[in-house]
């Protein structure tokens, strides 16, 4: 039987000293040198279809690229990697590239240990942000043609530098105050420190064509059918927009939240040492939220941080080296136990119930056996699904979320759409810059057709 504890559950803030927080949300990996650059450039084996470009979903030419890093020319790598990929800053910090390009690198069979592509990609682009995008890429001339891009995450973005380059007038619609979505709000602060996200965007801005309206939320189809009035095509790229429930009693205890939430909290927090963070956190979820919200609340000077996936190690959505980062921050990782309830009283949570669960001829099957973990902070990280409403009423769904052809064409005349608000990806940002780069393509090309 559970037992309340005699205190109410410990939540607070400042558990570290002022000057550990700068230190324990720093840039997570250092950068490398110039010279450390070339060194590595080097190892390339520079292959002919190289399979680390074909793991890429944005298909940068990574030989290309790294070999004009082996030869000092940093700009024409980054020129390289930009014209595949808009975001190829933000990418080569948060994109699992030991599951694409790493993973099949041929010298992983040779030396055991790949080219390290991601970096070399960071320090390619972030040579080339030190001066004005045009002095990679030049706007075509005006069209006259506009379009509207609702949201304004690495797919809208995407698909809003693409056109401007055509030419084309872009708005870009979001509901935040800040542009980047999930990377503004829901990367972990270490993956883009030194507000990263935001001077991304400012560089691409630089381009020209692109204006913005920010707090605009799209939540009536209304708002849908004036946009397909005033522009010439419309690009939908708004992510998901509500989280799903844990659906287990008790959810609605104080503190227990949204591991989206939280992050986003730490992410536009001035002071780090102002947030309150449980001294017991339990995180339920097994993918890279989890991972971002765990390793974040164990930083900001929990005592004890546990991650409680359903599934195997295996299945988890986290990449194994988000895995050996989350252990390596002193995170516990507990699996094949799914939560039944969170217990506690007014004040707070103090408990959660667990069963352990097993898989039997593929299906996840609890056993009957329970067990409980101490917590004052249950985050949950169990997934995000498209938010329901009206604007959503005419266009064609699938699986839950917006159905598009290979163009990323909706179902209603105009209009575009790409990254998590359609399926059939993993919803990593690499993928979501892949759907707005094909989109800014495809609409370009229907209003190069069409008269104005």
């Amino acid at each position: 039987m559970t037992q309340t504890p005699t205190t109410g559950p410990d939540i607070q803030a400042g558990r570290l000293a002022p000057a550990e927080y700068a230190q324990r949300f720093a840039d997570a990996g250092a950068p490398f040198t110039a010279q450390q650059a070339v060194l590595e450039a080097e190892r390339c084996l520079y292959c002919f279809d190289a399979p680390c470009a074909t793991a890429c979903p944005t298909g940068i030419d990574v030989p290309s690229f790294i070999h004009r890093i082996s030869q000092g020319n940093v700009r024409g790598a980054a020129q390289a990697i930009l014209d595949a990929n808009p975001l190829g800053g933000l990418c080569a910090r948060v994109c699992p590239t030991e599951e694409l390009c790493e993973a099949v690198c041929v010298r992983n069979t040779q030396q055991g240990i790949p080219v390290a592509i991601g970096k070399l990609q960071r320090h390619a682009v972030d040579a080339a942000m030190t001066q004005p995008i045009t002095a990679l890429f030049q706007r075509a001339p005006s069209t006259g043609r506009r379009v509207a891009v609702v949201g304004a995450g690495p797919a809208g973005l995407a698909c809003a530098h693409g056109l401007a380059l055509k030419g084309h007038d872009v708005t870009l619609f979001d509901a935040h105050a800040k542009l980047g979505g999930l990377n503004e709000y829901g990367l972990a602060t270490y993956k883009t420190a030194n507000d990263f996200a935001q001077r991304e965007i400012e560089w691409l801005f630089g381009i020209g064509g692109l204006r913005v309206q920010s707090s605009w939320k799209l939540d009536r189809a209304e708002q849908l059918a004036t946009l397909q009035q005033d522009f010439d095509a419309v690009f939908l790229g708004l992510g998901l927009g509500a989280v799903n429930a844990a659906g287990v009693p008790g959810s609605d205890l104080p503190g227990v939240r949204d591991a989206v939430d939280f992050i986003a909290e730490l992410r536009q927090s001035p002071d780090l040492a102002t947030l309150p963070v449980g001294r017991r956190v339990v995180v339920i979820g097994g993918g890279m939220t989890a991972v971002d919200a765990a390793v974040q609340a164990k930083l900001l000077g929990a005592e004890e941080v546990r991650m409680v996936y359903r599934r195997g190690l295996d299945a988890m959505g986290a990449s194994v080296d988000e895995q050996t980062w989350a252990k390596t921050n002193g995170v516990l990782i507990e699996t094949l136990l799914a939560p039944v309830a969170f217990d506690g009283s007014t004040e707070g949570v103090h408990t959660v119930r667990l069963e352990r669960q097993q898989v039997v001829d593929g299906q996840l099957r609890g056993t009957g056996d329970f067990t409980e973990r101490r917590a004052d902070m249950v985050l949950l990280a169990v997934g995000q699904r498209l938010a329901r409403a009206s604007w959503l009423d005419g266009l064609q769904l699938s699986g839950g979320r917006i159905a598009v052809d290979a163009q990323g064409r909706t179902s209603l005349a105009g209009v575009w759409a790409g990254g998590d608000c359609v399926g059939g990806g993993r919803d990593l940002t690499v993928e979501a810059v892949e759907d707005g780069k094909q989109a800014a393509l495809a609409i370009h090309a229907a209003l190069s057709s069409s008269n104005p």
